[in-house]
């Protein structure tokens, strides 16, 4: 049985780093002391440059961490996912979001000689995937051609709903601006009641995205939609003019359950698909309607180009394979509880909720896969808002606040349609606040003092264009393969999230029953109280 992280050599060995080296390093000292900082601690990876110089390491720290993730096995564990190993080892699932944007021919991978490593299921599995990735764009490029069609209304939760959102938001630019996308995910009905009042029967289209077409909350606002479609004109009759079967696609593999739905078109995908790693299949019809299916196989690209780096790129010069190590040091070493995202974009407005269930959900457990219990903590809090929105709101904690809170910056250099004086602001602003993070304003005994030294990185984007966000978003899904698999814990299930959903339904039946029976009073209590009409 392997070690557990925090018992290896490598360990130990920075546990003496930070104590003896850096427990008071000094961000704006170590330039000043190594004017070759910059270079060794920054790298232009595929789409993305990556300025790491501002965080609280030197490449001393970068060796050492380098060693613990070759101890704890980082690039095994990364190969065999790229083999198509069920490395999801509670559920005994592959994980192979990675293959859906991956080329016919295997593209940058094919290339490198990783393709012809590949098990037959693994290359069957990407005919599979062409095929319907085929379909998925000749049925987008069909909607796009419908000018009648301008309201898209996606239902999911979760993986099937943060996905597609950010991605829609963030190619605002590349979008098609005859059609208005929606997206409904909460159980609260006041959601779906006010996306509802804005469309049309007629001229709406309505995307149930659910694996299993069993999922209760994205069943119950699909539920909701038909029965508003049907009352506002529409028809379960194959001869209406405005019938369900015309207005609803399924992103399902439950083809029988959608089918007695009233739904005849139907796009699957497979067990090795996690939702929070689903844009880039079915699940991503509302981008490749949005975007075109140029666009779409764009953002693809970008994916797989990231993807090649992460497989065929040394350790030590490995973007997602620094920033994993990082977010190790930060949480493991020096204690910091949480992180910042502040994305310096509009159109990425959505991206730290994306993040948060990215990671969160992925790396939120303390035992291991082999069920051990970690004394190591695990996911930082992920959370953030766009620049320069957050400046002027809980900047003023990163900066004066007692605690430490690494940021990460996100910005582009140029592109869109709106220039000018704003992006030239915009960027100006982002740099002035990692300076002020890291420089800070050192009048002791002053209410304007601020301490400074407070770590940030600066991720670089040339454009927001598909092909970059496609990058971006596959950078942080390798990060967060690295940090699970140093701590050395499954980051395929979410068995906590499976917990409420089962208790929820638990409740919903004994509700039905009046049946309180072994329920714990509180709950039992709380119950009774929303149920009860002569209660205040």
């Amino acid at each position: 049985m392997s070690e557990l992280c925090h018992e290896t050599a490598a360990w130990r060995a920075l546990e003496r780093h930070y104590r003896e080296e850096m427990a008071d390093f000094d961000i704006a000292a170590g330039f000043a002391a190594d004017p070759g900082r910059l270079a060794a601690l920054s790298q232009q990876a595929p789409h993305v440059f990556a300025d790491l110089s501002k965080n609280r390491v030197t490449p001393r720290t970068e060796q050492l961490l380098v060693a613990l993730a070759q101890e704890c096995g980082v690039a095994d564990r990364r190969d065999q996912m790229f083999a198509g190993a069920p490395i999801n080892t509670s559920e005994a699932r592959a994980v192979m979001h990675w293959l859906l944007r991956m080329p016919r021919d295997g593209g940058l991978l094919r290339e490198q000689g990783v393709v012809t490593a590949m098990a037959a299921p693994v290359r069957e599995a990407l005919d599979a995937v062409h095929v319907t990735l085929d379909a998925m764009l000749e049925l987008a490029a069909q909607v796009r051609a419908r000018p009648e069609i301008t309201d898209i209304v996606n239902i999911g939760i979760g993986g099937s709903h943060l996905g597609p959102e950010v991605v829609v938001n963030a190619l605002e630019d590349w979008c098609d601006p005859g059609k208005r996308f929606h997206f409904v995910s909460n159980v609260d009905g006041h959601e779906l009641g006010h996306v509802l009042s804005r469309v049309r029967p007629q001229s709406t289209l309505f995307l149930v995205a659910s694996k299993s077409f069993t999922t209760a909350e994205t069943m119950l606002n699909a539920h909701s939609a038909r029965a508003w479609f049907l009352a506002q004109g529409g028809s379960e009759d194959a001869g209406a003019a405005c019938r369900i079967a015309d207005h609803f696609i399924a992103l399902t593999t439950n083809v029988a359950a959608a089918a007695e739905f009233g739904i005849e078109r139907t796009l699957g995908f497979w067990d090795w698909v996690g939702g929070r790693y689903s844009l880039w299949s079915a699940i991503g019809l509302p981008i490749a309607i949005a975007v075109g299916p140029a666009h779409f196989r764009a953002l693809l690209a970008g994916a797989h180009a990231m993807d090649t780096h992460f497989v065929t790129a040394p350790l030590a010069r490995n973007l997602p394979v620094r920033l994993g190590l990082i977010d190790i040091w930060y949480r493991n070493f020096h204690g910091y509880g949480s992180r910042c995202i502040a994305p310096y974009s509009h159109g990425l407005r959505r991206l730290t909720a994306y993040l948060q269930q990215l990671e969160m959900e992925s790396n939120g457990k303390q035992v291991d896969a082999q069920g051990r219990r970690l004394t190591a903590a695990t996911s930082a809090v992920v959370w953030g808002e766009p620049g320069t929105n957050g400046q002027h709101a809980f900047f003023q904690m990163l900066h004066q606040g007692p605690d430490v809170i690494p940021v990460e910056f996100i910005a582009m250099r140029g592109g869109g349609k709106y220039l000018g004086a704003h992006q030239q602001s915009l960027l100006i602003n982002a740099v002035a606040q990692a300076q002020a993070l890291m420089v800070g304003r050192r009048e002791e005994c002053s209410e304007k003092y601020c301490p400074g030294n407070r770590p940030s990185s600066f991720l670089l984007l040339q454009q927001l264009d598909p092909a970059s966000l496609g990058a971006l978003i596959a950078l942080y899904e390798h990060r967060v393969f690295v940090t699970g698999a140093v701590w050395g814990i499954n980051s395929f299930d979410q068995w906590g999230v499976e917990l409420g959903k089962n208790l929820a339904r638990d409740l919903a039946a004994r509700q039905d029953r009046g049946d309180w029976q072994d329920v714990d009073a509180s709950t039992a209590g709380l119950m009774r109280r929303l149920i009860a009409a002569d209660l205040p």
